[in-house]
């Protein structure tokens, strides 16, 4: 269990596909908090955890099914704030002698609007300035009876008791999710409740590069620490904290697959040995990844294939720095949330992912993960701080398979050459109208298609190629960005004019779901 010196607020999480998102609202705030399932939350757990307040999320279960999720026993007589949202409350008002009923024509699912009703509470602090506030729905039960203690704060249509809280012990409960952004206020509320809880919003990228710098020294010691550097943002941010840390103990792997993008690989060895003398290895393994994916159009077949290569890669690179004991990684809170579902149960693959999985076993090391208890935002964050480049601490997501995945077909020399210069083209026309830091992440695909078309009175057979660019908050889910038609029609010119090999370009309007951001 993580041991931090700070105020921390525990999620106890019941199965809500939005979880995460209270989490990330806390830390925005300041707050340090940790996510976990309720079925590994008992007595002991709280004791060594110590939470300063807890919050109960949503669900998708029913209070009276079969084993139904339930907080652990002797929660509510700790003493300390509790928040319930959704079937947190519900379970809130089950425990506490209150009544929750099936839906029975009061179930609600999307937008509503809650009142205030004739009490108050600070808890509502800066809600209901115009009489009303749209919030957010998502529950089959409710609750008809609220338990002894509790009062009503405010009501929905379909939810009587939409807010309620005990204010004697400190327990607050929302029919609603005021963690997502449907529910504008939401974050409003979240920060009234941590501020009666008592936190003092300490949870800063200062303090936790000081407690993550002691971390590494006191783990490590004297041993030497190998890292597998990407050159995405992560894996940066990991090194250059662990080099801070450690000095010339590190020694960071930067496997070249030969399915960067343009100049990516110059860009990161210099940044690394010029910037920061940080020791490093640059294994040139082009010739040997695309030889193996000579012939190989399953995407899942290229998946793999590259994370074998890239495990063998690494271990025959990394076993030539002698005695490390170390192997560090970029993992950060969301991939260590998801390894641990609140039921235990495996979720469905959508496809592989590339990584170092294995390595430590395979090859005998402990391994160093500094930014395990950070989201995405918060390692930009950490970056800044490090005092990284702006331009490379902003850069898009980039995929560990690389161009291979953006390359739908067999992978070829040929047709890399024409995916890089495309993509090229995309990024600069996107950086030119002041549109990069708009978009979550922006690539071109090149299709496995050639298409007729005429240039100088003479005709073409080359490729077609769509461009992707999306919006998104983690990458869970996400929109296509709405560009205007002038820029599209401004991009599609200049690939097809500057990219041999491209005589047409489509745009990729697809959301995800029901599509994924990448094409493979």
């Amino acid at each position: 269990m993580t041991q931090i010196a700070h105020d921390r607020l525990l999620i106890i999480d019941f199965g809500s596909q939005v979880t995460q998102l209270i989490a990330r609202r806390l830390r925005e705030l300041n707050v340090y908090c940790e996510i976990h399932p309720f079925n590994r939350v008992d007595a002991a757990f709280l004791d060594e955890f110590s939470p300063k307040a807890v919050i109960l999320s949503g669900g998708p279960a029913s209070v009276f099914a079969e084993g139904a999720p339930m907080p652990p026993a002797g929660l509510f007589e700790r003493g300390i704030p509790i928040l319930g949202i959704c079937y947190g409350q519900q379970v809130m008002m089950h425990c506490l002698g209150g009544k929750v009923e099936r839906g029975h024509g009061t179930a609600e699912f999307g937008r509503a609007f809650v009142t205030p009703a004739a009490e108050k509470h600070p808890m509502l602090e800066g809600w209901f300035a115009d009489g009303r506030e749209q919030v957010w729905m998502s529950h089959g039960d409710h609750v008809s009876q609220i338990a002894p203690g509790f009062a009503v704060y405010g009501t929905s249509p379909n939810a009587p008791f939409a807010i309620t809280a005990d204010p004697a012990r400190g327990f607050f409960a929302v029919q609603f999710h005021p963690e997502v952004h449907h529910t504008p206020a939401g974050a409003q509320l979240l920060r009234n409740f941590v501020h009666l809880a008592g936190f003092n919003g300490d949870w800063t990228m200062g303090a936790y590069r000081e407690e993550a710098i002691r971390k590494i020294c006191e783990q490590v010691g004297d041993a030497k620490v190998i890292c597998g550097l990407s050159g995405g943002v992560d894996s940066s941010v990991a090194a250059v904290l662990i080099h801070e840390a450690i000095g010339d103990q590190l020694t960071c792997v930067f496997v070249d697959h030969g399915l960067l993008r343009k100049n990516e690989a110059d860009e990161v060895v210099t940044m690394f040995r010029d910037t920061y003398n940080i020791a490093l290895i640059h294994a040139d393994e082009s010739d040997l990844f695309l030889g193996e994916l000579a012939g190989v159009t399953d995407p899942e077949v290229k998946r793999k294939t590259i994370g074998r290569l890239f495990i063998d890669v690494f271990q025959k690179h990394a076993t030539a720095v002698g005695g490390a004991k170390f192997l560090a990684q970029g993992t950060l809170y969301p991939d260590v949330i998801e390894s641990v579902s609140f039921s235990g149960g495996p979720s469905v693959t959508i496809k592989s992912h590339h990584n170092v999985g294995g390595l430590p076993e395979k090859m005998g090391l402990k391994l160093v993960e500094p930014l395990r208890e950070l989201f995405k935002d918060e390692v930009r964050a950490l970056g800044r701080e490090l005092g990284l480049p702006p331009s490379f601490i902003g850069r898009h997501p980039f995929p560990g398979p690389g161009l291979a995945i953006r390359c739908p077909g067999e992978v070829t020399r040929e047709k890399l050459a024409i995916l890089r210069a495309a993509d090229a083209v995309f990024i600069d026309q996107i950086r030119k109208h002041g549109l990069y830091d708009d978009i979550w992440q922006a690539f071109v695909a090149l299709l496995p298609v050639r298409t007729v078309g005429v240039m100088g009175d003479g005709r073409t057979y080359d490729y077609a190629c769509a461009l992707r660019a999306v919006t998104s908050v983690d990458g869970m889910t996400a929109d296509y960005f709405p560009f205007s038609h002038e820029f599209l029609g401004e991009t599609a010119t200049r690939i097809i004019n500057e990219v041999q090999g491209i005589n047409r370009c489509t745009y990729d309007i697809t959301s995800k779901p029901p599509g994924t951001i990448e094409w493979e």
